[in-house]
């Protein structure tokens, strides 16, 4: 699984005009699932995240957690993140995980934020969506289960 996550102030997702999901301070995460990826990839990024120590303490140093500063979480499916580019100029995505199997994932990776006892706001899957954000930083990480080179 890959993730593209952002420290936020506020961020919000819409379909088709209507807000469907939205937060204040936290992490918007952009999710994408591979053909290869698993239960356990989801379970392990999702913790990953919850714990990610990218907010400030007293001294500026990322020291604090979501949970540490009461912040939220905005789930967005985004199987673009799979997308090859290296040939030509139109993206390949037959890297992402076909949608019956990337919902599963991204369902359980949703279900685990849950658990973790912050709010979870979440998009529309397989939906067209806009999604504003204000970017807290601003902080921007990628975070990928597949183990690399």
């Amino acid at each position: 699984m890959r993730a593209v996550v952002q420290r936020v102030s506020e961020a919000q997702v819409s379909v088709a005009g209507a807000v469907v999901g939205g937060i204040g301070r936290g992490l918007c995460v952009l999710l994408g699932v591979g053909h290869g990826d698993t239960e356990a990839d989801a379970d392990t990024l999702c913790r990953k995240i919850v714990g990610l120590r990218v907010f400030e303490d007293d001294a500026g140093r990322f020291a604090r957690s979501l949970d540490d500063v009461g912040g939220e979480l905005l789930v967005v499916s985004q199987f673009t993140l799979y997308g090859d580019c290296r040939k030509g100029r139109r993206p390949s995505f037959t890297d992402a995980a076909p949608p019956a199997r990337a919902e599963a994932l991204y369902e359980r990776f949703v279900a685990c934020a849950r658990a973790a006892s912050r709010p979870v706001a979440t998009g529309q899957f397989q939906a067209r969506m806009a999604l504003s954000l204000v970017n807290d930083g601003p902080v921007t990480l990628v975070l990928d289960t597949a183990a690399g080179p």
